[in-house]
C-alpha cells in the first residue's frame, strides 16, 4: 500500500492460480472498510479508496471466486468493483463446453450488484458510465460484466482459443497492426498517448498534497487516532509490544497449546492495532476469539473478529488481500490443521507474494482423537516445512506458543503456521520464548563437553515424552540432550557454529519422535539414528490410546536409543 490513503485505485488481475486474484481484491476491500471505519470522523475522511479487479471466464470456474464473492456481499464492500471479461473463450476452447450459467445471475444471488457493458471492445464512454454507476452503489460490491472479443483486432484468431494463451506470431501481428490501422513502430508511444497518460503525474502529486494536508489537520484534533493509524501505515509496532505476551512457568496449570494461543493473540490484540482475524466457523475450537472486540459485519465494519464461515481457501487468500494491502494490518485465520488442504493454494500464495499471514491450525495430530484419520494430520508438517519462505511452528507448551507468535508478527514477509494441540502439555523446564527464535535448542541436557550419550528432539506434543525418556536414561547413568525442534526453518538459519552446539557431529546416537510422518527427520538424525513417527494414516480413539498403538512412547524412544 502506498504511503497515503486517498481516493487510491488498488488495480488487481490474475495473481496466477485462476481466482485468487479476486479474493485477493476482497481483502483489500475488507482492508479500507475496516480502516475507514475505525479512523474516519464526521469532519475527517481519510481513508478512501476504491478496489477495482478484472477476473475472466476461468476465474469464475473456480470455487475460490464463490466463497470470496459470498463474503464480499456478505459484508456489503461497497468499493469493491469487479470488471468481468466476458469473452466466452478458455484454454480448451469455447466455454460452451463446460460453462453456460448465468454469471450476472450467481453474482446478483450473493448480493451483488450488477451491470453489462455490451461492447468491451471499444465501447469506453459505455464502461465510464458503469464505473459511476457502480460508484453510486455504496452497500453492494458491483460485478460489471464486460463482454468482449478475445483477440480483438487480429483477422485469423480473434474470438478463439487460439489466443488465449500463445503470442500472435510475427505474420499474425503484422496483420493486426494493419487491420487496427496502427502504423506506428514496435514499442513507440505517440506522443498524444503519452500526454493523456502522463496528466496523471501532477494530478495524483496534488491529491497527494491534498491528503497530506488533511491528514495534518486530523493529527492536531485526533492525535492518538492518527499516531496509530501512522503505525498501521508504516507497519512500525508499539515499542514493547511483546512484553504484552503471557508469561509461563513450570508451576502453570497445563493445558493445551490452542488455548494458549488464544490467551497469546487476546494480548497482542491490546498492544497491535492492526491485528485482525477469525476462523473457518471453528473460532470456539480453534479458540481465536479476541474477546475485546466484536464481529467485523456489514454494520460493524470497525470490529476485528472476521467470521470466514466455512471457505478455508477464500479465507486464506482473504488474508492475503489484508497483509498486502497495508504493512501494519497483521491478519491471522484459524481452522483445523487437516483442513489446510482446503486453502494450501492460498497459503502458498501467501509465501510466494511475502503476505505474513498467520495461519493458527489448531488439532495438530492423532492427539485430537475420536474424530478419527479425516481430522488427523499425518504428512501435514513435512509438506509445509517443504514450502519456501513459510515458517512452520510447532510449539510444546506456552513459552514456545508465546515464542511463535513473537516470530509470526515480527516476519511480515514471511507467512507463519502455529500447529497447536487440542490435548493438555506440562510447561517444560528449559522452554523459552528466546529459544524459539533459534528453531532448534537444547531444553535439557546432563552431558559435558558437548558430547552427550544421546540426542533426542521432538517438537510440540512429544517434547514431553522425549523429556520422559531422557529422565529414564538418565537414571541409568546416560547422558541425553533433549532439543526442542520447534521451527526446522529457523533452524536451518543459524550459524555453522550454534547447529554444532546443538546437534555436536560427533554424536550419531540420535532419536526423534513426531506424531507424523517421519520424512525429513533424517537430515537431523543422520544415517545412524532413528525416527519415531506415523507413516500411515491414524485411527480413532482418545489420546493416549491410539499414542500408545502408535508407538508415539517414551518406552519407545527408549528402545530406540538403546538400539543405538
Amino acid at each position: 500500500m502506498p504511503e497515503h490513503e486517498t481516493n487510491l485505485l488498488f488495480c488487481l488481475a490474475y495473481a496466477g492460480p485462476l481466482g485468487q486474484g479476486i479474493a485477493n481484491a476482497v481483502g483489500l476491500a475488507l482492508a479500507e472498510k475496516h480502516l475507514a471505519a475505525r479512523f474516519n470522523k464526521p469532519d475527517s475522511e481519510i481513508v478512501d479508496h476504491y478496489t477495482y479487479c478484472i477476473v475472466g471466464d476461468g476465474c469464475n470456474m473456480e470455487g475460490i471466486l464463490t466463497e470470496a464473492c459470498s463474503l464480499a456481499g456478505h459484508w456489503g464492500l461497497g468499493k469493491l468493483i469487479v470488471f468481468y471479461d466476458d469473452n466466452h473463450i478458455s484454454i480448451d476452447g469455447d466455454t460452451e463446453i463446460a460453462f453456460t450459467e448465468d454469471v450476472s445471475g450467481r453474482f446478483e444471488a450473493l448480493g451483488w450488484h450488477t451491470l453489462w457493458v455490451k461492447n468491451g471492445n471499444d465501447g469506453y464512454d459505455e464502461i465510464r458510465k458503469a464505473i459511476q454507476e457502480a460508484k453510486s452503489v455504496t452497500d453492494k460490491p458491483t460485478m460489471i460484466k464486460v463482454t468482449t472479443t478475445i483477440g480483438f483486432g487480429s483477422p485469423n484468431k480473434a474470438n478463439s482459443y487460439a489466443v488465449h494463451g500463445a503470442a500472435l506470431g510475427t505474420s499474425e501481428v503484422e496483420a493486426t497492426r494493419a487491420n487496427l490501422g496502427w502504423p506506428y513502430e514496435p514499442f513507440f508511444v505517440p506522443e498524444d498517448v503519452k500526454s493523456h497518460w502522463s496528466r496523471h503525474i501532477p494530478q495524483g502529486a496534488a491529491l497527494e498534497a491534498d491528503w497530506d494536508a488533511k491528514f495534518a489537520q486530523y493529527e492536531q484534533k485526533y492525535p492518538e487516532d492518527a499516531a496509530t493509524l501512522k503505525s498501521i501505515i508504516t507497519g512500525e509496532l508499539p515499542a514493547g509490544w511483546a512484553d504484552a505476551l503471557p508469561q509461563y512457568t513450570t508451576e502453570s496449570p497445563a493445558d493445551a497449546t490452542r488455548n494458549l494461543s488464544q490467551q497469546c493473540l487476546n494480548a497482542l490484540a491490546k498492544v497491535v492495532p492492526g491485528l485482525i482475524g477469525g476462523s473457518a466457523d471453528l473460532a470456539s475450537s480453534n479458540m481465536t476469539l479476541l474477546k475485546m472486540f466484536g464481529d467485523f459485519q456489514k454494520d460493524t465494519p470497525e470490529e476485528r473478529n472476521v467470521r470466514f464461515g466455512v471457505r478455508e481457501h477464500g479465507m486464506g487468500a482473504i488474508c492475503n488481500g489484508i497483509a498486502l494491502h497495508t504493512p501494519g494490518l497483521i491478519p491471522y485465520c484459524a481452522t483445523f490443521f487437516v483442513f489446510t488442504d482446503y486453502m494450501r493454494g492460498a497459503m502458498r500464495i501467501s509465501a510466494l507474494s511475502e503476505a505474513g499471514v498467520i495461519y493458527v491450525m489448531t488439532h495438530d495430530s492423532i492427539g485430537l482423537g475420536e474424530d478419527g484419520p479425516t481430522h488427523q494430520p499425518i504428512e501435514h508438517l513435512v509438506s509445509f516445512r517443504a514450502m519456501p519462505n513459510m515458517l512452520m511452528f510447532r510449539p510444546a507448551d506456552g513459552k514456545e506458543t508465546a515464542g511463535a507468535y513473537k516470530l509470526a508478527v515480527l516476519n511480515r514477509k514471511r507467512p507463519s503456521i502455529l500447529a497447536l494441540s487440542r490435548q493438555k502439555l506440562p510447561h517444560l523446564p528449559g522452554t523459552s520464548i528466546e529459544g524459539v527464535a533459534k528453531g532448534g535448542y537444547t531444553i535439557s541436557d546432563n552431558s559435558t563437553d558437548n558430547k552427550p550419550d544421546y540426542i533426542i528432539m521432538s517438537t510440540g506434543s512429544e517434547v514431553e515424552i522425549a523429556v520422559k525418556a531422557a529422565e529414564e536414561l538418565t537414571k541409568e547413568g546416560k547422558t541425553v540432550r533433549v532439543v526442542s525442534f520447534v521451527c526446522w526453518e529457523l533452524f536451518d538459519e543459524q550459524s555453522d557454529e550454534y547447529k554444532e552446539s546443538v546437534l555436536p557431529e560427533a554424536v550419531t546416537a540420535r532419536i526423534s519422535i513426531e506424531a507424523g510422518s517421519t520424512l525429513g527427520w533424517q537430515k537431523y538424525v543422520g544415517s545412524k539414528g532413528k525416527t519415531i513417527g506415523i507413516d500411515k494414516f491414524g485411527a480413532s480413539a482418545p489420546a493416549p490410546k491410539i499414542y500408545k498403538e502408535y508407538g508415539i512412547t517414551a518406552e519407545n524412544v527408549i528402545a530406540a536409543a538403546k538400539s543405538l
